[in-house]
């Protein structure tokens, strides 16, 4: 059924792209005005004769192009069945019969490309989100060039309410940028400049806050970018390579019906060439018997089985791509639908992936604004990252300002760090740096220690000369829509749901209690996570595997289904994940299973559709109780049928 865009192209001179439409809609014009003239008119013959052979021009072109492009190859698929069938009936001189099943088979085909380009523009649209003109700055001077010619490292000025031109970071000005059309995200993000661009991290790794990308749209603001990315290396442009290779990963159910066809449709030409002749066995004539056999070949012929499964899919994959997910082909939306077993990662996945300060605690000797003061000033003066987050955490809660009153900073690898602090020593960190500086750890302490540690935290002592002040305690805590999405995954069939983790034992089981998970498994190395995946392979056949694409790469190629976070701006997991939420909300979960069951059950609706008519009028056809008329109504009326239950996946919505 599916046509070259040659061919669909072919008259485009007539009526532009909607040619194929206009030429269905003419063949219907001229068979109602032969039929008219045939049945009402007091006219020659031959006259409602000329229109019916229009009807057929009209009807026949698109199909005869496609079948015999096919014939050299010996491809006999539907295409060349309906042509038989018409041309059979214009032998037996039904041309009326004939015209009408170029007629619906015509408007069949029409709708079909209607339904696939539909599904088709959502996706594809990805490719105008880019301006074709970027605003450079250059030497002071602000010019206009195609986005082809930018260079990395070029400077872009965006003015407020444009579209961002390529994939960059800000060196200049703050504004919101609303990132929905790759992302999904309804809501426009904040973004900021980098303070310096010297030695930059690669761009996957760059604080998100400062990357933009190309297709985007930037708010109310003026702001400048560092080009990062060529025209053909942004993240838009690798979407829309993507997607235009998935159509050719076909999923199981379309490579069976592709097989089914394939010995079919040979079959059902044998059937018809031996009922030509059964005027020979039973009392009828030839042409009754040669009508018998073209209403058959009518009512063979798989059309609607041909497009159930590829118009389900590609809806399927159009809707995904407008919530920011990007499926990859059939295979993967299928075995999505199938999933009962989910394993996570843990940091960045099923938490925010950056340590929060989570305790202060004062144990009296100063109080905790004295003692936040103390841990603030010594920590802003280290660059470790859970340093950095104390810091951070201890500025916005307790509205903290240096007052430089900490000095000589000494790190200790593994233990923590020692500075002065008003001219006194201060130490921060584990038991084993407290220890070794002659202070004594009692068991009150410890056991404030131990409920933390229990519990998920990681801990650190605050001394000060020789008395332990108060604990410091950080988490990497689980992200805020955690545990309302794992409890939709349950609700939708999820039965269970693992995370691997690399973390200590007691802080995976610390994260899975409060966001509800089946169980944690912790002090995973990549390795430890490729065995476990294997073997809930093993136990429950299909599995999906959620993370970044990146750090946890050997375990996610193992599952059925890869699902990548925040895939936006990365190569690694755009390419390796099966499925890429472009946004980083683990929310967007529940519709994207949701989705892929609702395609795997449209796509079962259209089959047993296609299948039941076809068991339903071939014998029917064969004993001659019906005609032609009837078998072409019923037979293209299932394919509209099946075209417009496939398009209904374009407005799904989750529950």
């Amino acid at each position: 059924m599916e046509h070259n865009k040659e061919n669909v192209h072919t008259c485009n001179y007539i009526f532009g792209k909607k040619t194929e439409l206009y030429f269905a809609l003419l063949c219907g014009v001229f068979l109602i005005t032969g039929f008219l003239i045939d049945k009402l008119a007091n006219l020659p013959s031959w006259i409602s004769l000329l229109s019916f052979i229009i009807s057929y021009a009209f009807g026949g072109y698109f199909i005869m192009v496609e079948a015999f492009k096919k014939i050299p190859k010996r491809e006999f698929d539907i295409d060349f069945l309906m042509i038989a069938a018409a041309v059979g009936a214009a032998y037996i001189d039904s041309w009326a019969e004939g015209a009408l099943l170029l007629f619906l088979f015509s408007l069949g085909h029409a709708l079909e490309h209607y339904a696939m380009n539909k599904a088709k523009k959502s996706i594809e649209a990805l490719g105008n989100l880019s301006p074709k003109m970027a605003l450079v700055k250059k030497k002071g001077r602000l010019e206009d060039i195609p986005i082809e010619y930018l260079k990395v490292t070029d400077v872009i000025v965006v003015k407020p309410n444009t579209k961002i031109a390529a994939d960059g970071v800000v060196i200049s000005g703050s504004s919101s940028v609303n990132q929905a059309p790759i992302t999904g995200e309804s809501i426009p993000i904040d973004k900021t400049f980098i303070i310096s661009t010297d030695h930059l991290p690669d761009f996957n790794d760059i604080d998100k806050k400062h990357v933009v990308f190309a297709g985007t749209i930037n708010g109310d603001s003026s702001i400048e970018i560092l080009v990062l990315k060529l025209s053909e290396d942004s993240t838009v442009s690798r979407l829309v390579k993507m997607v235009s290779e998935v159509e050719a990963q076909k999923s199981p159910t379309q490579r069976l019906t592709k097989k089914f066809e394939k010995w079919y449709v040979p079959i059902v030409i044998l059937v018809v060439f031996l009922l030509c002749f059964a005027f020979l066995i039973i009392e009828e004539s030839f042409n009754a018997s040669l009508y018998r056999a073209i209403t058959v070949l009518v009512a063979a012929s798989p059309c609607a089985l041909a497009i159930s499964t590829p118009s389900a899919v590609l809806s399927g994959i159009a809707r995904a791509a407008q919530k920011g997910v990007l499926i990859k082909g059939g295979k993967a939306l299928e075995d999505l639908g199938e999933i009962t077993t989910m394993a996570f990662d843990k940091t960045g996945t099923l938490t925010e992936g950056k340590p929060k300060l989570t305790n202060l605690i004062s144990l009296d000797v100063f109080n905790e604004n004295e003692l936040a003061k103390i841990v603030f000033e010594i920590e802003s003066l280290s660059n470790h990252p859970i340093a950095k987050a104390v810091t951070h955490d201890l500025k916005t809660k307790y509205n903290l300002e240096p007052e430089n009153k900490a000095s000589k900073i000494d790190a200790i690898q593994g233990k923590g760090i020692t500075a002065n602090y008003d001219g006194e020593k201060v130490s921060i960190g584990n038991v084993k740096l407290i220890q070794d500086s002659g202070i004594i750890v009692d068991s009150k302490i410890f056991s404030k220690m131990e409920q933390l540690l229990k519990d998920g935290h990681t801990v650190m002592l605050v001394a000060h000369k020789d008395k332990i002040i108060g604990l410091v305690s950080v988490m990497d805590l689980p992200r805020k829509t955690a545990i309302s999405t794992l409890k939709r995954l349950k609700e939708i069939g999820i039965k269970y749901m693992i995370m691997l983790t690399g973390d200590h034992q007691n802080v995976g089981d610390a994260i899975a209690k409060q966001i509800g998970l089946t169980e944690a498994l912790g002090n995973l190395l990549p390795e430890d996570k490729v065995t476990v995946v294997k073997a809930l392979i093993k136990r429950d056949k299909k599995i999906a595997m959620v993370g970044d694409g990146v750090n946890d790469a050997p375990a996610m190629a193992l599952s059925t289904v890869s699902v990548a976070m925040g895939a936006v701006g990365s190569d690694v997991a755009l390419e390796t994940a099966d499925v890429a939420l472009m946004s980083d909300k683990i929310e967007n979960l529940p519709f994207v299973i949701g989705l892929s069951r609702e395609s795997k059950r449209i796509i079962k609706q259209n089959i047993w559709i296609s299948l039941s008519v076809v068991v339903l009028l071939v014998p029917v056809t064969i004993f001659g109780l019906t005609n032609i008329g009837l078998a072409v109504a019923f037979h293209e009326g299932s394919t509209i049928v099946v075209v417009l239950n496939a398009l209904r996946l374009l407005r799904y919505k989750m529950d």
